[in-house]
């Protein structure tokens, strides 16, 4: 999945044309195997304790009380966790709820990588939830989401009616309420194994498995990036300027707090007026975004000159800048500055590969000794993990 591009499968027109404004649904655009079965799914539910909410049962837009599936389970330490009960959990599965499993690219490492497949392409923060009908009855009832989705068919059928909008872009909390949802709908899809679908936040939609047959999906999840979090963004710029960090002149007299208010104001213009400020913002939160962090064990201290030793980041949204003299990369809430030659060992990885050191180094014209001292600095903040079998 490293090199999938999601931008790509939804169409060359995708970021122009449907990204945040209309649903796209692309039939056949991935191939879905090795992604996630059900019997990855099996495992997951029995090897992980995953308290309600991180999974849970849903019907007809009602969560089901986590006893009806589970059993409680009293440890020596007197903390109480929820046993999973299969036999109950298919009776309920049967009965027409629907399974969710939130973050599931946190436990599957092929969903891990379609994250960070769809955040290289569109730069934000990606989370993925996991989907299990069986029934025609819907699981969330018509609802709408605070957030862009990607939705992924990976087994089965599943149906989707789409019925547009009431408030344009909402958000997780908004000052007005979308109102009710419209009762026609726009478009009435089934998805089938690797059908694409792209649907923005604010969409009313209703989902479910009403095709005869069962449903696995995943939803794909975007942080959102609005017009606040530039300000909030800004607005720590502006702390470099003595007039931001001072105390507000609210006992003063009005044309004092008048000349105050107007100073802040011819401040905050001059930074709004760089054309710049868009792609200065989107390289900021990249940088910042620590992606999926995985330790590198055993290899605590040093990362051993063993040429079959594999690296890869563990963020897809690093941005690496060539200069003349140096190279910078920021990744994980780093930033790192490597003589020139590093770019060869560094845009691989960038780029989302895994790679062992002797590629590296040969790529470079390096010793595999100097690209292991490059990669443990990746190491040690964070932004890379090494491993024999990654």
């Amino acid at each position: 999945m490293t090199h999938t591009s999601i931008a790509a499968c939804l169409g060359e027109d995708f970021l122009a044309q449907a990204l945040h404004r209309e649903y796209r649904h692309v039939p056949g655009a991935l191939d879905v195997a090795g992604i996630m079965t059900w019997d990855d799914l099996n495992q997951i539910l029995a090897a992980h304790r995953l308290e309600p909410p991180r999974m849970r049962l849903s019907r007809d837009g009602e969560t089901l009380l986590v006893g009806g599936y589970t059993t409680p389970v009293a440890t020596r330490r007197h903390t109480v966790w929820h046993r999973l009960h299969p036999a109950e959990l298919h009776a309920r599965l049967q009965e027409g709820a629907s399974l969710a499993l939130d973050s599931v690219d946190e436990l599957h490492p092929p969903l891990a990588r379609l994250c960070e497949a769809i955040e290289r392409d569109l730069r934000t923060r990606v989370q993925a939830n996991l989907y299990a009908s069986w029934t025609s009855t819907e699981g969330f009832g018509v609802h709408w989401d605070d957030h862009d989705t990607v939705i992924v068919q990976l087994d089965g059928a599943k149906r989707w009616r789409i019925y547009g909008t009431t408030r344009p872009f909402p958000l997780y909390r908004d000052i007005e309420d979308p109102g009710e949802a419209p009762t026609e709908p726009v478009a009435d899809l089934v998805l089938w194994p690797g059908d694409v679908l792209y649907v923005p936040r604010g969409v009313w939609h209703a989902v479910c498995a009403d095709q005869g047959t069962r449903s696995l999906h995943v939803t794909c999840g975007l942080q959102t990036h609005t017009a606040t979090d530039l300000m909030a963004w800004v607005s720590e710029q502006l702390l470099t300027h003595e007039d931001w960090r001072r105390d507000l002149p609210l006992l003063a007299a009005p044309d004092v707090q008048a000349d105050a208010v107007d100073g802040m104001r011819k401040r905050l213009a001059e930074l709004l007026d760089d054309p710049t400020l868009l792609a200065r913002y989107r390289a900021a939160m990249d940088g910042q975004a620590v992606g999926r962090m995985v330790p590198s064990l055993p290899y605590i201290d040093t990362v051993p000159a063993d040429p079959h030793l594999r690296v890869r980041l563990t963020t897809a949204r690093a941005v690496l800048d060539v200069g003349e003299d140096v190279v910078t990369l920021s990744a994980a809430g780093s930033t790192f500055e490597f003589a020139p030659a590093a770019e060869a060992v560094l845009r691989p990885l960038v780029d989302g590969r895994t790679v062992d050191l002797a590629a590296l180094a040969e790529t470079a014209g390096l010793d595999v000794e100097d690209v292991a001292g490059l990669v443990q600095e990746l190491v040690a903040g964070q932004a890379a993990t090494v491993g024999s079998l990654l």
